[in-house]
């Protein structure tokens, strides 16, 4: 088959193809916020759209746009859907067996105060999950366990959306400043140091914000030792780490130096009014109207760790999984599947191809052992083990999980081929086009590169592959650092993350809310957008004021 290349004008008027492009993303946004479809509904549509634009005026042959889509289809099943299969299914063996209300009593032993808790777990525990596993698994498991302790569900899952933010930028071991580097040509490791110092304010003003969302400044007031101590002690262990150890390493450092600082914090100390005692405000509204304040904390510290047993194992199975000489030793049985009708026949173009004959690779790969997702699975099978539950009651809580989740999986599978079918087609670089033709006000809208590349993909790896070079060789025609660029497309990208339909269907899921993607994402997008402008701020400082802030090697 002859290889087709990329056209990002194809109306002759950049303005107007990319308004032709970005249809699918208004209609999506106007689907989940004006119209409020449910996930899988939009997603349809959206995906549908996207491939008679990508025919139709970008000149895609008909049979690549549809492979595409059935590409981004099947990586939407796997490994993301695996993964919130296995976290959900983790999450009810716990329910299931009567663990969860010890669970639920130990936090509350640390404190009983909502908004701590959401710090504790949402931004800490999350933080942890997204350096150690990422792809979706930090917010499901994290969603559920605040829905367990009795938040509204999709009050849950949007604070932990939010919450994810700040680690974000680093993932599951630093892959998004690896890709970063490897498409952009910029060292690595100047990258990761230079995202620490632009995410140093947001990282540490985040668990103020969430406070803020839930209690207003009353909140911000009554628990600011908590916001500081948490917001600082992570961001600066994330540039302590970035600079002087490993970016590899500084998503989990952070969040477990946050999560010990605040544990030690409520050891002596704790606001002198707690969520559970106020009658007015927002926060009351997000506790299920069922809830009642828990008994004096009695079980034994066997107990509590037989309880928390799944997510210790949890935590380490996905951390050993996640080594690379481990990672290295199971990936020798992963099967290769290639579309031989996309694979290395779609060359990108100018501005945004590295190489000559810089084309797109489509092997699609079936990890079954090396996934994320099978490491939770063997943390579940193992907790079932220890939990003692029977093995036909666990296969019964597994397919109960399954028919739970079908919806779910089919609305990521639909938002990854609408996704898939905007970035093989070009809309997506058209769109980036427009951002990156606007001069010397570049470096504000340099981070929101980032944010589209988050929000099409669900990635900010993906969004760092997608627009990476196009930073970098938009720096150069502009006099501008190219570390500092690139870096503002991760940093913009981890304030689109809790907007990415991806992102949204995994949170509904896990909490059960599988139908109210539209009123998660109407919770979270102003959010999302008043970070990316914080970002946006930052990056435009740095350039033309603040030079001194800039990384150099």
């Amino acid at each position: 088959m002859q290889i087709w290349e990329q056209v990002y004008n194809p109306l002759e008027n950049i303005y107007l193809s990319a308004f032709i492009a970005i249809i699918p993303v208004i209609f999506f946004f106007l689907a989940l916020t004006l119209l409020r479809l449910k996930g899988h509904v939009a997603g349809a549509i959206t995906l549908i759209l996207s491939i008679i634009i990508a025919i139709v005026v970008f000149g895609m042959p008909t049979q690549m746009a549809l492979l595409s889509a059935s590409y981004g289809f099947l990586y939407g099943l796997w490994p993301i859907a695996w993964i919130i299969i296995g976290a959900v299914y983790l999450y009810k063996l716990t329910v299931k067996s009567g663990q969860f209300d010890i669970i639920r009593d130990s936090i509350i032993y640390i404190t009983d105060d909502k908004r701590l808790q959401v710090l504790l777990i949402g931004f800490c525990f999350g933080g942890f999950l997204e350096g150690a596993a990422g792809f979706g698994a930090p917010v499901a498991i994290t969603a559920a366990l605040l829905a367990g302790l009795g938040f509204n569900p999709i009050y849950a899952a949007g604070l932990c959306l939010i919450a994810n933010t700040a680690p974000v930028a680093f993932g599951a071991l630093g892959i998004p400043i690896t890709v970063a580097g490897q498409v952009s040509g910029v060292d690595a490791q100047a990258i990761g140091a230079m995202t620490s110092r632009q995410l140093f304010l947001l990282a540490a003003f985040v668990p103020m914000w969430i406070v803020f969302i839930m209690d207003g400044l009353k909140g911000v007031k009554q628990t600011l030792p908590a916001t500081l101590v948490t917001g600082l002690s992570f961001s600066i262990t994330q540039y302590s780490t970035s600079h002087y150890i490993s970016y590899e390493l500084a998503g989990i450092t952070s969040a477990l130096v946050s999560m010990l600082c605040l544990t030690a914090l409520l050891q002596f100390w704790k606001p002198l009014q707690t969520d559970l005692q106020m009658n007015t405000g927002n926060t009351t509204a997000m506790l299920a109207a069922d809830v009642k304040p828990q008994a004096p904390f009695k079980y034994s510290l066997g107990q509590v760790l037989n309880a928390w047993s799944p997510f210790i194992i949890l935590t380490i199975m996905v951390t050993v999984w996640t080594l690379a000489p481990f990672k290295a030793l199971l990936s020798k049985c992963n099967l290769y599947f290639t579309f031989s009708g996309i694979d290395g026949l779609i060359a990108k173009s100018s501005p945004v191809a590295v190489k000559t004959n810089d084309t797109l690779t489509a092997i699609f790969k079936l990890d079954l052992i090396a996934a994320t997702g099978t490491a939770i699975i063997i943390a579940a099978i193992i907790s079932i083990l220890i939990l003692k539950i029977s093995s036909k009651r666990a296969l019964c809580i597994f397919w109960e999980t399954l028919k739970e989740l079908k919806w779910s999986i089919f609305s990521i599978g639909l938002v990854l081929g609408f996704a898939y079918v905007t970035n093989n087609s070009g809309m997506s670089v058209t769109m980036a086009l427009v951002l990156a033709g606007t001069g010397l006000a570049f470096p504000f809208f340099a981070p929101f590169l980032g944010w589209l590349g988050v929000f099409l993909t669900g990635s900010d790896t993906s969004a760092n592959a997608l627009f990476g070079s196009l930073q970098a060789n938009t720096a150069h025609q502009l006099n501008l650092s190219d570390t500092l660029m690139v870096a503002s497309n991760s940093s913009g990208g981890v304030t689109g993350k809790m907007i990415s339909p991806q992102s949204i269907a995994v949170a509904c899921a896990a909490t059960g809310q599988v139908g109210k993607e539209s009123d998660l994402f109407r919770f979270t997008v102003k959010h999302s957008i008043f970070f990316a402008v914080i970002v946006g701020l930052i990056n435009l400082l740095q350039s033309y004021v603040f030079t001194w802030m800039i990384y150099v090697h």
